[in-house]
């Protein structure tokens, strides 16, 4: 693809966007233009009081062009006016020209609610929040309403958490086998998996040193998440010594929510379950992604329907408050039919919570690094029927849309929404996903994040991407990294 911008214009910003339109796009200025290569030209030029952008969208013989214009204003800076004159005019351009109007609008980042939060913080009303999205991103009605929605709900549970209160992430990075879209730093070769004890020595003694420095600080832990990978992944014994571990280090009984990822269902046992409900957790995820074992079979995914609902049944029965179930929309071989009959059979096993992904194209992922463009290639408008039907069926169901992001190259730049049912919202998805709230990470990839002022004042520290970078690792210097960045961005 072949994109030219001439003068003040945000050029990486135009390329997400081009994106939307041509997802499998690749940008080189050496590009040699053939017949069928797409040919974007924007251009922008202001005035006193005035930016004006032009937008052409060519393959071939056709050429679609569009113009938009954006006055300046005092509290916005005159560049980031004349990027949303161009976005605009490029969005208007493609949008005759493919036939297809992105639902989002302009809007490509992974977080749309904090827009929403930030308007409805400024004292906006419900119809103004709308009202705003709508005529500053282009988003369709029923976006901006959904992010209207959410944020207001976010907005809620926030409030009840102060600077003062921290979570912890946990990371425990293996899999049984690799989901072919997945891009997680997540192990699962056989010479991989026997690094696991080691690995759990390692995570006791940083989770040892994060105990105390929370102390140190005079915060209180709040929530405690444990993700990955897949949490479930170490035998019995191990997960069991882990559970009852961070038990001796930090105070969960005394949580607002404790919550194990154990996903999938080939991972899932009655002894680890019970090892959860005796070590105070409240909400675990059991994932089938699909109910249709072809569609999983194309994806690697190593169990079958039934074996979720097996584990599914082993957890309903053992005690933990609340559990979640994962679906992804747009798995290769997947479609409305089939989809549909997903997301009935779900809510009729009325999981507390309910998260519905859209599959994103990952660079790191089995698909994309085998080139394999038919994973990706669903239907954008049938992609869209989902996620429209499962918001729907949802809501007649009592559930309540309580958070949303979402991930770069998401087919039809279509978002991931967790539903849940009235009081029992993941709170730690909440916090995490507003960036408001200071959670320290532990773990191969774990990311801390520092926050304060309600996160507007966020710093993060990242620990060792990868299991054997993590145990090879000098612990100390680790340590010392973390206590020095807590300690200058709290100003001790």
């Amino acid at each position: 693809m072949k994109l030219i911008t001439e003068g003040d214009i945000n050029a990486y910003y135009l390329q997400t966007l081009c994106m939307l339109f041509f997802p499998r796009a690749k940008f080189s200025k050496s590009e040699k233009i053939t017949a069928d290569t797409p040919v974007v030209i924007v251009k922008v030029s202001s005035d006193d009081n005035t930016a004006y952008a032009e937008a052409s969208v060519t393959v071939g013989n056709r050429t679609v062009i569009k113009y938009h214009s954006e006055d300046f204003s005092e509290s916005e800076p005159r560049q980031n006016t004349k990027s949303t004159a161009a976005s605009k005019a490029f969005f208007r351009a493609a949008s005759e020209f493919c036939g297809y109007t992105p639902p989002w609008g302009i809007l490509t980042g992974v977080r749309p609610t904090k827009l929403a939060f930030e308007k409805i913080a400024a004292g906006m009303t419900k119809e103004q929040t709308v009202k705003s999205l709508r005529s500053e991103y282009l988003l369709f009605p029923r976006k901006a309403i959904l992010a209207t929605d959410i944020a207001r709900y976010e907005s809620k549970i926030i409030k009840k958490y102060t600077d003062n209160d921290c979570s912890l992430y946990i990371s425990i990075p293996f899999c049984p086998t690799r989901c072919a879209y997945c891009s997680f730093i997540s192990y699962a070769t056989k010479k991989l998996l026997s690094m696991i004890p080691d690995y759990l020595e390692a995570l006791k003694k940083e989770l040892f040193f994060i105990s105390g420095l929370i102390k140190s600080l005079g915060m209180k832990l709040t929530t405690v998440y444990i993700g990955g990978g897949t949490p479930t992944t170490p035998d019995e014994p191990l997960f069991e010594d882990l559970l009852s571990y961070i038990d001796s280090v930090f105070d969960t009984a005394s949580l607002a929510e404790y919550t194990v990822e154990a996903g999938r269902a080939d991972t899932i046992t009655e002894a680890k379950l019970k090892s959860c409900r005796d070590h105070n957790v409240t909400r675990i995820s059991v994932n089938p992604q699909s109910l249709c074992d072809e569609v999983l079979k194309n994806v690697s995914r190593m169990h079958s329907t039934d074996d979720f609902f097996r584990a599914y049944e082993l957890a309903v029965n053992s005690g933990i408050r609340h559990i979640n179930t994962d679906l992804i929309i747009g798995l290769p071989g997947d479609n409305f039919d089939i989809y549909s009959k997903t997301i009935e059979k779900i809510i009729e096993l009325s999981p507390d919570n309910i998260t519905a992904h859209t599959l994103a194209a990952k660079k790191s992922s089995e698909f994309t690094s085998n080139n394999d463009v038919s994973a990706y290639s669903n239907d954008y408008a049938d992609v869209s029927k989902c996620v429209d039907y499962t918001q729907i069926i949802t809501k007649s169901a009592g559930y309540i849309p309580y958070y949303m992001y979402r991930q770069k190259n998401s087919a039809a730049n279509l978002e991931n929404v967790g539903f849940c049912k009235k009081g029992t919202e993941g709170i730690y998805n909440i916090l995490m996903m507003e960036e408001v709230h200071t959670i320290f990470a532990a773990g191969a990839g774990a990311v801390t994040k520092l926050t304060a002022d309600k996160g507007k004042r966020i710093e993060r520290v990242f620990n060792p991407k990868y299991p054997f970078e993590y145990l090879r690792a000098d612990r100390e210097e680790e340590y010392k990294k973390l206590l020095s960045a807590t300690d200058r961005f709290y100003g001790l």
